[in-house]
């Protein structure tokens, strides 16, 4: 039978279980996908954790908590294997990449036929289930930060999965980006265009050093009070600060804060409209995206306590 990744409770990676699950049906207005590749998040683990903050109610489905336990997996590429009523452009066989979804840490997910995307051959699978969430974010955090030719940004956590896509797709726009990160990472980042600093004591000077004609704006992945406080202190429009994580200092500083809570900005129709545009940007080889460990749906656990030690530059991934 096909399987799923599911939390049995509340806690650490080794909650996490593998179960038997009748397939999927789909209904009207639905797509079934057998996964061939599901990218692992941050929101993820923070679901079960309880590490995840308050979540507003009108964005329960999305953040994948709508039922008593999270559900887990909020992106994915995979084949078509059924085709409910109502659904029309796409068929069984097609290959697709799947965003948003929920439950995707499976052998096979429902999806409305609005998440579908035709998947380019140029994309390989573990890239295609990996694109969505880091690239919509990405998208969402550099518009809320009005970043665009002329700007220097400030990326805060640049060689994280978010912090990647956001550093091409600025240096994309036209800006000079400034990207924070361990020195291991620092050549990848100035591949990607970026001139990378060491996060830490010191980081305002540094970052100063870097940037000597000032910064603009900053973008903030990484959720320190440091990144907070640096940005505070360099960038001068506190509107052009956007976080996506952090202390509930950000909602009293001024600054944008995204996410799914209470008063934040979700940017819905902002990343819903972006999903195009990162598939073709991916398939034109134009925005890289970095798949740094792939690992079999069962060792799901294994790929969280990758992702919660925080060493991987780039995604991983669960291959069902």
């Amino acid at each position: 039978m096909p399987r799923i990744v599911r939390p049995s409770t509340y806690g650490t990676p080794d909650v996490l279980t593998v179960i038997e699950v009748p397939t999927p049906r789909a209904a009207a207005g639905e797509v079934v996908v057998e996964v061939r590749a599901a990218g692992v998040n941050p929101i993820d683990w923070k679901l079960y954790s309880g590490a995840f903050h308050t979540v507003d109610e009108d964005h329960k489905d999305a953040a994948g908590i709508a039922a008593s336990m999270p559900s887990l997996g909020l992106e994915c590429a995979g084949v078509v294997t059924e085709v409910g009523a109502d659904v029309t452009g796409v068929q069984v066989g097609d290959e697709v990449i799947v965003y948003p979804v929920t439950a995707a840490y499976a052998d096979y997910v429902t999806a409305p036929a609005t998440s579908i995307f035709a998947k380019p051959a140029e994309i390989d699978w573990a890239r295609a289930g990996s694109v969505m969430l880091t690239g919509t974010t990405a998208v969402h955090a550099l518009h809320a930060a009005g970043v665009g030719a002329g700007d220097t940004v400030l990326v805060h956590g640049g060689a994280g999965g978010v912090g990647l896509m956001a550093v091409q797709l600025a240096a994309a726009a036209g800006a000079t980006v400034i990207a924070t990160a361990a020195e291991r990472n620092h050549a990848l980042l100035r591949e990607l265009g970026a001139s990378p600093v060491v996060y830490g004591p010191g980081l305002a000077d540094r970052v100063k050093s870097a940037a000597p004609q000032g910064i603009t704006a900053a973008v903030d992945f990484a959720g320190t009070d440091e990144a907070l406080d640096v940005s505070l202190e360099l960038v001068p429009d506190r509107t052009r600060i956007a976080s996506i994580a952090g202390s509930p200092r950000r909602a009293e500083a001024g600054i944008k804060v995204l996410g799914y809570g209470p008063g934040q900005d979700a940017g819905t129709e902002l990343r819903a409209a972006a999903r195009g545009d990162l598939i073709e940007r991916a398939a034109s080889g134009t925005l890289r995206i970095l798949v740094d460990t792939t690992f079999p749906l069962d060792q799901a656990a294994k790929a969280h306590e990758v992702g919660i030690a925080g060493h991987a530059p780039g995604k991983l991934v669960l291959i069902p």
